[in-house]
Formats: C-alpha cells, structure tokens, sequence
C-alpha cells in the first residue's frame, strides 16, 4: 500500500504542481482574468471538494484503491486540457474536471494511509509522502523554468497531465490492498463525539482558501512575479517543505497534536496580518514559504482524529471531512474576491482571524482524546 499511494501521490505532485505554477500567469496573460474572476474560479475549483461525500457511494461499486487510481487519471485529464481553453469558462471546465480527480484522490489517500498505519507510523508516512510530493515538485519548478522560454503553455500542461494519467492508469491494475483491514461503513458518517474534528477541519478549509486562491495571486498582482519567479518560489518552498515534513510528523509523535497545532495557528496569525501590511515582494515571497510549511501541519487534524475513531468509520469520516473543509471553501474565494476589490488587505486580516478562531478550537484536543480513553 505504501509503494501505490507512493506512485500515485507523486504522480498527483507533478500534475497538480505544474498546473498550480502555470495558472496564475495563464490566466493573467493569456485569458486575461481580474480578481473577480480569479476569485469565481477558486469557488469553482472547490465545488468538487465539497462533493468529496459521494466517495463513499463510488465504493459499493468500485473498490478504494481502484478509485484513487481512477481519481488520477481524470485528474491529469482536466490539467492536459487546460492550455486549450483560454478564457474564464474553459479555465472554469478544466479546472473542475482536474478538482475533481484531485480531491477525490486526496480524500482515498488519507483513509487508505490511517486505515493500514497504526498510530505513529501514520503521521510518518504522511510526512515521508508529503516529502517525496516536495522532491517531486522540485523536479517539476526546474522542468518548467527550463522550458518556459521554449514551450507554450499548452504543450506544458499537456506534458504534466499526461503523466499523471499514465501513472494512474498504471496503478489502476495493481491490488495493494489487504484482507485483514476492517470493512468500512459504505455510508455517510456523522456523530458527535468527532464535533472537534469536524470543527477544526472546517476552519482550516476556510484557512486554506484564502492562502491557495490569494497568496500567489497577491505575489502576481501586486508584486509583478513573472512565471519563473513563482517557479523559484515554489522550488525553493518544497527544498524547505523536503526536509520539513518528517521533522512535522516526528514532532506530532513527539509532542501531540495540541501543542503542534497550537503552534500552527499562533504563527498563522502573525503571517497573515504581515501580508496585509507588506509593500515588500521579498517579503511577501517568505510569508509565502512560511504559509506553506504551516500548510503541512494539518496531518495533526487527521492524526487526532485517527485516536478517537472507530476503525469502519474511517474511509466514509474522510469523505465527510473534505465536504466539511470545503463548505467555506466554495463561498469564501467569491467573497474574499469582492473584498479584494475593496482593499485587498481584508481579505488577509479575514484569515488572521479565522486562525485564531483554530488556535482557540485545538485548545480542546486532550479533552477529547481523555474522554476517549476513558470510553475504553
């Protein structure tokens, strides 16, 4: 299981690395989008995230990893696509064709890494995968750089989407997958000793949108950062991110998920409201690097929830929690994009403020594992 979700997330790391590089100037030079647009776009990017749910209806017929493969093939599709489609709306098809494929693989990912890894190999595994996902990001910055001068844009989202389609059609006839693994429920979950989880994974979708929607837009717009500058950025963000995300997982074993995350939001706070005040692009490219490595400490929110579920319910919890984390992430790009146009500063004070809101919210973190403890 670890060699398939190794392929896959790689795979799912080239194209959706490429795409996310290439996007933003696309869209700005090419089909010519304002912040409004861009805005709609992020909400139509999520639409599939929030349909995550339905994962759990894609398993009567079809088995996990079967789908997870599935999942990267019609991602890599929708990326391939996308130099094709220069406008709002042929952006709008291909990025949800893409969505698609890449939240319902990120959502397999998740339950099929806390479903066959006990409680300290799982957040190791997800910081070892995550770091592999930055190497291979890495590869993909410097293939970009050195071929932006040559290729056009669509030759290079077809080059990155046509990889992650081989590579998950290649998974797609491998079975990984083990009898001893407990069943799980093919049915909506939702109870309320998990409340923490689901409050928590709804506020970090809320975070997110905000960071993934706005900080490379802010970087392009504001500070004029042409394609190989977001290139540079985003190599040297994963060369960090490489070496960071074994060292995040070992601090979760190390410290627990309270105190880790504590850390993530506290520092959140400061980074956002530093964008908001910024008129400096180095700057506002380090804000960038620290936004991402904080990015990682999210494996703690699914860790957590790993300790107090049942073991059935963790396949349909997965799917419940990235609909949950993308309840605000399909409203919030719109609307953080009118405030964009008002003064783009709220729209960063805005995420300040909804990470403190998590740093009061993981407070709760030991409670809850004591009571479950307790329940035992």
């Amino acid at each position: 299981m670890y060699i398939f979700l190794l392929v896959l997330t790689i795979a799912t790391a080239i194209g959706f690395q490429g795409w996310r590089t290439l996007l933003n100037n696309f869209a700005v030079d090419v089909a010519g989008l304002d912040g409004g647009e861009f805005g709609a776009l992020g909400s139509i990017r999520e639409i599939p995230g929030f349909l995550a749910l339905f994962v759990i209806y894609f398993l009567l017929i079809i088995k996990e990893h079967k789908l997870a493969a599935l999942s990267v093939i019609v991602m890599g599709l929708g990326i391939a696509i996308t130099g094709f489609l220069p406008s709002f709306m042929g952006i709008a098809l291909t990025t949800i064709i893409m969505s698609f494929g890449f939240h319902y693989y990120e959502t397999l990912n998740q339950s099929l890494t806390l479903q066959y890894f006990g409680f300290t190999e799982a957040p190791v595994v997800m910081g070892r995968l995550k770091s592999l996902g930055a190497a291979t990001n890495i590869a993909v910055g410097l293939l970009i750089f050195a071929l932006a001068g040559t290729l056009d844009y669509k030759a290079m989202f077809l080059i990155v989407g046509a990889i992650a389609v081989l590579a998950g059609i290649y998974c797609f006839f491998q079975d990984p997958s083990s009898k001893e693994i407990p069943l799980q429920h093919k049915k909506m979950i939702l109870k309320t000793k998990y409340w923490l989880f689901y409050a928590l994974t709804f506020m970090a979708g809320a975070r997110r949108q905000i960071f993934v929607a706005f900080a490379v837009f802010l970087l392009v717009k504001k500070f004029n950062y042409t394609v190989q500058d977001i290139t540079v950025l985003f190599v040297l963000n994963n060369i960090i991110n490489y070496f960071a995300n074994p060292i995040i997982a070992r601090a979760v074993n190390k410290y627990g998920e309270r105190k880790v995350l504590s850390f993530e939001y506290f520092s959140l706070v400061l980074i956002f409201t530093a964008y908001a005040f910024t008129d400096s692009p180095i700057v506002g490219g380090i804000l960038y690097i620290l936004d991402n490595i904080f990015f990682n400490f999210a494996m703690a929110i699914r860790t957590f929830f790993q300790k107090i579920a049942d073991k059935k319910d963790i396949a349909p919890s997965m799917a419940v929690g990235f609909t949950i984390n993308h309840i605000a992430a399909v409203a919030i790009p719109v609307l953080a994009g009118i405030a964009w146009m008002q003064d783009y500063r709220i729209v960063f004070l805005g995420a300040a403020a909804l990470s403190a809101i998590s740093l009061i919210l993981v407070q709760f973190i030991d409670r809850e594992l004591k009571m479950k403890m307790q329940s035992h």
